[in-house]
């Protein structure tokens, strides 16, 4: 191979293609168009000989080569980048404000984790967060005011991404409600009265849509603007939430919840880090940004210990 010939940016084409194992994920992930991304994908299949991702079914899969360039390549990658950071950011002596835009349940879950870490090591920082809106709300002007967000896979302009947890949607009910188990069966679920979570910069609660996807209806009697929200008033009626399986055991002990399994499977909510662009290579950005990757590492690993 001429290494005169090799452009970087293919290097940083083919992580995300590994990462994501599609082509349209890998292209959000780095911020390309999608034919950008295909046209990558064709000459890193000329430059290495194989074909790196292999349809199966509706699905790509890394073929054996791909597979055992990951770790090698992330490695590479990963010292290339550390030649162009500068060693500026003291954590312990420094008094750097960051602004992160974030959902309740985000807030919920990561803040607590987030908070100790920073206190430890960096007690001068100072943590903004800042309610949620979604990419039709999110002005430029907005996002220049930006470090980090945390959302669902929709795409922030000018922003990279980064898988940061994965997550289901459950029923909640308090302790003692009526139905009880009997939610995890579809009459029961069509008959109980929902309560709706309708987040700024959203027209309905994504669960209906996707119910309504399956041509179902559910009987929504109250719609609130946060999943806290609802779940401390499904917390004292017989209202039931439809909300993301890690908030409701995060709270269900405080506020004596049960988890109910849904008659319909929602498949798999992923999470996500967002970062500027221009804060790509920030030595403070890669700090907070690895304290939260590695706490949702951790996450991820509590769910399959639990899973097992």
């Amino acid at each position: 191979m001429n290494l005169n010939s090799l452009d970087l940016n293919l290097l940083v084409a083919l992580e995300a293609l590994l990462r994501e194992a599609s082509v349209s994920r890998a292209a959000m992930r780095i911020g390309l168009s999608q034919p950008a991304t295909s046209h990558a994908l064709q000459r890193l299949r000329d430059l290495i000989g194989d074909p790196l991702l292999v349809r199966s079914g509706a699905r790509m899969e890394l073929t054996p080569r791909a597979q055992a360039l990951r770790g090698p390549l992330a490695q590479a990658l990963d010292q290339i980048r550390g030649l162009f950071v500068s060693d500026d950011f003291d954590a312990a002596s420094s008094e750097r404000h960051f602004r992160l835009m974030m959902p309740d349940l985000a807030v919920e879950l990561l803040m607590p984790p987030l908070m100790a870490k920073v206190t430890r090591a960096a007690p001068n920082v100072k943590i903004d967060v800042v309610p949620w809106r979604g990419p039709a709300i999110f002005s430029p002007e907005f996002a220049r005011t930006i470090d980090l967000v945390i959302s669902i896979g929709d795409a922030f302009k000018g922003f990279h991404r980064q898988r940061l947890y994965t997550d289901s949607d459950a029923l909640a009910v308090r302790r003692g409600h009526p139905a009880g188990t009997r939610l995890e069966r579809r009459d029961a679920f069509l008959a109980a009265r929902h309560v709706a979570v309708v987040i700024r910069g959203q027209s309905e609660d994504l669960i209906d849509g996707w119910l309504r996807a399956k041509g179902i209806e559910r009987r929504v009697a109250l719609v609130v603007s946060g999943y806290i929200e609802a779940l401390h008033v499904t917390a004292r009626t017989d209202l039931v939430a439809f909300v993301p399986r890690r908030l409701i055991g995060a709270l269900s002990k405080q506020l004596s919840l049960l988890t109910i399994t849904p008659p319909l499977d929602p498949g798999i909510d992923e999470q996500f880090l967002f970062y500027p662009t221009r804060a790509q290579m920030d030595p403070g950005s890669i700090w907070l940004r690895t304290i939260l990757l590695g706490i949702g590492r951790e996450m991820e690993r509590k769910k399959r210990r639990t899973s097992a």
